[in-house]
């Protein structure tokens, strides 16, 4: 968002079309991670085990859950909060907020966040994958479209 910077927060906003518990289910969900996030995002013992594209996997451990409104996670040495709310018309207003990105992986992360985001948004306002699912054309690679 604006006025983010290095050493702070980032933050990221998003209205969607989608209802929050449709948009919370996509986020709480095995299925619905592995349409917009992950090639696979499975939830083992409260903990998400990630796997990317490029190969890259990770271990989240899901903090705390409050359907329809909030799912906190750690993932990559920081802390995830996403809130939803509804915005009075059948949508949701989701408020992203990753705390402790040190200051060498900020604007990585910062803009990685767009490449979930907006996938998010696709799904399940569209039921579409915006992903390329290609090993060889991934985030690493300068693609954003992984």
């Amino acid at each position: 968002m604006r006025g983010d910077a290095p050493g702070g927060p980032i933050r990221w906003r998003l209205h969607l079309r989608a209802a929050p518990e449709r948009v919370y289910d996509a986020i709480d969900s095995d299925a619905g991670r592995a349409a917009f996030w992950a090639e696979e995002a499975v939830e083992d013992h409260r903990a998400i085990r990630f796997r990317f594209a490029n190969g890259a996997r990770v271990v989240a451990p899901i903090v705390a859950r409050e359907r329809p409104r909030r799912f906190v996670v750690d993932y990559f040495a920081g802390r995830v909060t996403i809130e939803l709310a509804g915005d009075g018309h059948g949508g949701t207003d989701l408020a992203l907020r990753h705390d402790g990105v040190d200051d060498g992986h900020w604007n990585e992360v910062h803009a990685g966040w767009l490449n979930v985001l907006f996938p998010l948004k696709a799904y399940v306002d569209h039921g579409v994958d915006l992903r390329n699912h290609d090993a060889q054309r991934t985030w690493d690679d300068g693609y954003a479209d992984q």
